[in-house]
C-alpha cells in the first residue's frame, strides 16, 4: 500500500512532463520538417547567416527573459504549496512588469544596434543585421510569454505551455518557408541574397511568438477569476511588499539567467573562434559560413529533438520538487529525482545511438542537396551529447529546485572555460575544422553533468540507481543501433532506395529497444505507465510476455 501511494504521489510531474515532452518532440519535428525546405531554399550560406543571427538573438533572449518561466514557476509553486496565493500572484504581476521592461530594452537594443553588431562581431556574415531586426520584436514578445508560462507551470499544469508551443511552431513553419521563398525570389539579384533568405526565416519566428502569446493571454483571461477567488480566501500570505517581491524575483531569476547565458555563450564563442581561426588558416568567408550552416542546421537541429524531452521533464519536475522540498519530504524528493533521470535515460540512449547508426541515411533523406558526408560525420561523432545534455538539464533543475541556484552557474562557467580552451586548441592545432565544434558540444555537458551530480549527492545524499537507469538502456541501445544499421544496409542491397530502407530500419530499432529494455527488467509496469501511451505499451508487453 505504501509503495503504491509513493508511486502515485511521485508520478504527477511525469504525467505533466510527458505532455510537455511529447509536445516538445512534436514541436521539434515540425521545426525539423520546415527547416528542411527552408534550408534548401536559402542554402548553406543563408543557413550560416540565419544561425549566427539566432546565436545573438538567443543570448539576448536569455539575458532578458529566458529564465522567467522556470523562475516564476519555482516562486509561484513554492507560495502555492504554503497556500500563500496573494503572494504567489503578486510575484506573477511583478514578474510581468519586470519582463516588460527588460524585454523591451533588449528588443530596442537589437533593433537599433543590429548594424553595430554585424560590423563589430559578425562581419563575415554579411547582412546579418537584416534578420536581427526582424527578430528584435520577438525578444519582447517571448519575455511576456515566459511569465504566463511560468504561472501555469507553477500551478502544475503544462497544458497551456504545450498548446501554445504547438500553435507557435505551426505558424512559424508556414511563415518561415513562405517568407524565405518570396524574399529570395524578390531579391534574387541582391548581393545579400542569403541575408534576405535568413530574414524570411526569422519572420516566421516572430509571427509564431505573436500567435502563442495570444493563446496564453486568452487562457489567462479564463483563469483570472480563479486567481481572484484564491486571493480573497487567502489567510496564509506573508504580505510581501513590492520591494521584497522584486528582490525575490532578482534572487531567483539571475542565477537561472546566468546559467543559461553561460551555456548560450558557448555557441557565440564557438562561432567567434571558428571565424577567427579559420580566417587565420586562409579559409574564405563563404566556406566558413557554409560549414557553420551545416553544423547548425544538420547536426544541432537533429540532436535538439530528443533534448527537448529532458527540458520538458526538468520544467515539469521543478514545481513538484519545490513542493516536496518545502515540506521536507525526503522520500518524495529522492523518488522524483530518480524517476526524472531514469525517464530521460530511457529516451536519450536510443536517440543518441540511433542517430549515430543511421546518420548518413537520415541526413541524406532530410537534406539531400547539402554536404551529406560532413553532416553525417558530425552526427556520428557528436550524437552522444544527447545523453549528457539530458543529465545536465535535469540535475540543474534539481539544484535550482532545492535552492542551490548558484551551483549550476558555477558549473556551467567551469565547463565553458574548459570548452573554450579545448575548441581553440582543436581548431588551431588540428585539421578537425568544424568537427572541433562537435567535440566541444559533447564535452561541455559532460563536465556540467559530473559537477551537478557531485553537488546533488552532497546536498541530498542522493545516489542514482545505476543498473536499471544507465546500464540496461545503454546495452539495449547498442544492440538496437547495430540491428538498425544491419537492417538498413541489408535492405539497401535489395532495394537501393534510401527512404524505403530507412523507415523499416527505424521501426525495427524501436521495437527491438522496447523488447530489450522490458526483457532485462529496465522498466516496471508502473514506470511504463508514465510514458505517453504507456498503458497501451503495457498491453503489448503483456501479449509478448515481457512484464
Amino acid at each position: 500500500m505504501g509503495k503504491e501511494k509513493r508511486s502515485s504521489a511521485g508520478s504527477g510531474f511525469l504525467k505533466q512532463g510527458s505532455i510537455l515532452a511529447a509536445t516538445g518532440i512534436l514541436v521539434r519535428i515540425i521545426g525539423m520538417v520546415y527547416r528542411i525546405p527552408m534550408a534548401n531554399i536559402i542554402g548553406d550560406e543563408g543557413n550560416g547567416v540565419y544561425s549566427a543571427a539566432f546565436e545573438i538573438y538567443n543570448i539576448l533572449l536569455i539575458i532578458s527573459s529566458y529564465g522567467m518561466p522556470m523562475a516564476v514557476s519555482k516562486m509561484v509553486s513554492a507560495r502555492c504549496a504554503m497556500q500563500q496565493y496573494r503572494d504567489a500572484y503578486q510575484i506573477f504581476r511583478c514578474s510581468m512588469i519586470f519582463s516588460l521592461g527588460v524585454g523591451g530594452a533588449a528588443a530596442l537594443f537589437v533593433y537599433f544596434g543590429a548594424d553595430w553588431l554585424e560590423r563589430e562581431f559578425f562581419d563575415r556574415y554579411q547582412g546579418i543585421a537584416m534578420p536581427l531586426r526582424v527578430l528584435a520584436p520577438t525578444i519582447f514578445i517571448v519575455a511576456v510569454m515566459g511569465v504566463f508560462r511560468g504561472l501555469y507551470q507553477g500551478r502544475k499544469t503544462m497544458l497551456p505551455t504545450a498548446v501554445s508551443q504547438v500553435i507557435e511552431q505551426i505558424v512559424n513553419a508556414f511563415v518561415s518557408v513562405a517568407a524565405a521563398y518570396f524574399l529570395m525570389r524578390a531579391h534574387s539579384a541582391s548581393s545579400r541574397l542569403a541575408a534576405w533568405g535568413a530574414a524570411g526565416g526569422t519572420l516566421g519566428t516572430c509571427l509564431g511568438a505573436v500567435s502563442a502569446l495570444l493563446i496564453l493571454f486568452l487562457i489567462y483571461l479564463l483563469y483570472r477569476p480563479v486567481m481572484h477567488r484564491q486571493e480573497r480566501r487567502d489567510r496564509a500570505s506573508a504580505g510581501l511588499s513590492v520591494r521584497q517581491t522584486y528582490k525575490l524575483i532578482l534572487l531567483t531569476v539571475i542565477p537561472i539567467i546566468l546559467s543559461q547565458t553561460v551555456y548560450q555563450l558557448s555557441g557565440i564563442i564557438d562561432v567567434t573562434l571558428f571565424n577567427w581561426v579559420m580566417g587565420v588558416k586562409g579559409f574564405s568567408n563563404k566556406t566558413v559560413s557554409t560549414l557553420q550552416g551545416i553544423y547548425s542546421t544538420k547536426y544541432r537541429l537533429l540532436v535538439n529533438v530528443p533534448i527537448a524531452v529532458s527540458t520538458a521533464i526538468a520544467s515539469s519536475m521543478i514545481p513538484s520538487l519545490v513542493s516536496a522540498y518545502m515540506e521536507q519530504d525526503r522520500q518524495q524528493i529522492e523518488q522524483k529525482i530518480s524517476m526524472a533521470v531514469k525517464f530521460n535515460m530511457i529516451i536519450a540512449f536510443p536517440s543518441a545511438l540511433g542517430l549515430a547508426a543511421l546518420a548518413r541515411p537520415i541526413i541524406q533523406l532530410l537534406f539531400p542537396s547539402s554536404d551529406i558526408a560532413t553532416g553525417s560525420m558530425m552526427m556520428m561523432i557528436g550524437s552522444g551529447c544527447i545523453v549528457f545534455y539530458a543529465l545536465s538539464t535535469v540535475t540543474s533543475g534539481v539544484l535550482q529546485s532545492i535552492d542551490r541556484m548558484e551551483q549550476p552557474v558555477i558549473h556551467s562557467l567551469i565547463s565553458l572555460l574548459i570548452h573554450i580552451v579545448l575548441v581553440w586548441a582543436l581548431l588551431r592545432f588540428t585539421n578537425l575544422n568544424v568537427y572541433a565544434l562537435v567535440v566541444g558540444n559533447v564535452t561541455y555537458p559532460i563536465v556540467v553533468s559530473v559537477l551537478n551530480g557531485i553537488s546533488v549527492r552532497k546536498a541530498l545524499g542522493f545516489r542514482q540507481e545505476i543498473t536499471r537507469t544507465f546500464c540496461i538502456p545503454f546495452l539495449s541501445a547498442v544492440v538496437m543501433g547495430v540491428a538498425a544499421f544491419g537492417v538498413y544496409h541489408g535492405l539497401h542491397l535489395l532495394i537501393p532506395n534510401n527512404g524505403i530502407c530507412l523507415i523499416p530500419a527505424v521501426l525495427a530499432a524501436m521495437l527491438l529497444y522496447f523488447i530489450l529494455v522490458l526483457w532485462m527488467k529496465g522498466l516496471s509496469r508502473e514506470e511504463l505507465y508514465e510514458f505517453p501511451m504507456g498503458r497501451r505499451m503495457s498491453l503489448l508487453a503483456d501479449k509478448m510476455h515481457l512484464l
